[in-house]
Order: structure tokens, then C-alpha cells, then sequence
């Protein structure tokens, strides 16, 4: 497959492996890593979203953990061809028996969403097989800092679920960003954030096209950095 180039660093892609799409860079995007000293991202695919990330945050080292060995090794080696390779490291597990004793200020994830199926079509980064929300959470809650947030990028019809849960174990939501394919659609996707902290959620809205395949005002200004754009430097 071909790669995805980006302004300052390049994706190589993979027909097994789930490809670069709107979600990553959504959450690359919008998560919230300003403050973050350690990043961990869980399911990290290409590493897609770990390498927006690190060009966001120049200070902060990320780990990856990620079930599909094939995934695995393209991220290492999408990491290692970045500017930002000596702060990024990924490692073939699952995240169910994932053991260590740091703790993670942000925590980032564009996890499973869809039900198990009959279709193997991305049958592990797509389907609920490996990893359900539940146990999502759950292992977040131990490896978050005190002050630790965890961002995720999810379907809006799972939000009120997803946001049940993690109240269940003690995470509150912090914001919500309203997803708009396009301008005076439906919510689409929400970018979630939960930290221990209990306070008022913000909330806005983030529309990515103003038109079929005219991107917005805000999509455009907030990738800027990232996408070479056909008649824009």
C-alpha cells in the first residue's frame, strides 16, 4: 500500500493492519497532551496517532501497546523514520496482561467499537474481540496518574455507555467534543475526556467538512501542521 505523508513525518501502511483514517487524526488532533510528561496509547495501529502526538508535545515520551505483531513492527518502524523516534517506543502486548509500575499522565485510544461479526474485515482493530470499553477503563484507572486523562475517540452511540462506565470506576467526564462529518449533520464521533476529578464538562462542537470534501475553517486550522494540502504550504 502506498504511504501517507504528513508535513514531518511519513506513515507506511499495511493491508493487515488498519489503515491511516479520519478517527486517528481526529484524536491526534484534539486530544489533550499539553501538559504530558509520559503518553501511552493503547491499539496503536501504524502509530499514527503517537507521531501526531509527539510533534504536538516535544517534551513528552509515549509507549504503544498493541495485540497485532504485524501492527507492531510498522509502527516501530514508522516511529523510527520520524524526527521524534528517541521519545517513542511500542511493544507487542495485550493490553489485558500489560504490567508496569509507571503511571501514564495521558492515556490515548481509538479502541474497537464494533460488535463482533462474522467478517474478518479488520476483524482486531475494529471489532470488540480483544478489547471490550469495560476493559478499557478498568486497566486506565490503574495506570492513569492522579491528575491523568483518558482521551478516546469513539461512535456518538456509544458515548452515553462508554460515559456510564467509566463513572462506574470512578472516572468523570471531562469533555466532550461533538464530532460533525459535515456542517448541520448529526454528531458522528465524540472525542471523550475522563480524569478523576469531578468538575463541569466542557463542550463543544468540532465539524470536520463545510461541504462535501471542503474542509472546515476548524479542521483545516488544527492540521495545518500535519497535512499537505494541495495549494497550501
Amino acid at each position: 500500500m502506498k504511504p501517507f505523508t504528513f508535513k514531518h513525518f511519513e506513515i507506511q501502511q499495511s493491508r493487515n493492519v488498519f489503515r491511516v483514517g479520519t478517527d486517528g487524526v481526529l484524536l491526534g488532533i484534539l486530544a489533550d497532551v499539553e501538559n504530558a510528561e509520559k503518553v501511552l496509547e493503547i491499539g496503536t495501529g501504524t502509530g499514527l496517532i503517537s507521531l501526531m502526538l509527539a510533534q504536538r508535545n516535544l517534551n513528552a515520551s509515549f509507549l504503544g501497546l498493541d495485540i497485532n505483531e504485524e501492527a507492531v513492527l510498522l509502527t516501530r518502524a514508522n516511529f523510527e523514520n520520524s524526527p521524534f523516534h528517541k521519545r517513542l517506543e511500542n511493544i507487542h502486548q495485550d493490553l489485558k496482561t500489560f504490567e508496569t509500575e509507571k503511571k501514564f499522565d495521558v492515556i490515548v485510544s481509538n479502541p474497537p467499537y464494533f460488535e463482533e461479526s462474522g467478517s474478518d474485515k479488520d476483524k482486531v482493530a475494529r471489532q470488540t474481540v480483544e478489547l471490550n470499553f469495560q476493559q478499557l477503563i478498568e486497566a486506565s484507572v490503574q495506570l492513569l496518574t492522579d491528575q491523568g486523562v483518558l482521551s478516546v475517540i469513539i461512535p456518538a452511540e456509544a458515548g452515553e455507555g462508554f460515559t456510564e462506565t467509566a463513572l462506574e470506576n470512578g472516572l468523570f467526564l471531562k469533555r466532550r467534543v461533538n464530532i460533525k462529518g459535515i456542517e448541520h449533520s448529526k454528531t458522528k464521533r465524540f472525542v471523550l475526556d475522563f480524569s478523576f476529578v469531578d468538575h463541569p464538562v466542557e463542550d463543544f462542537d468540532f465539524v470536520v467538512e463545510k461541504s462535501p470534501r471542503q474542509y472546515s475553517d476548524q479542521y483545516l486550522e488544527l492540521t495545518k501542521e500535519f497535512h499537505i494540502f494541495k495549494g497550501r504550504s
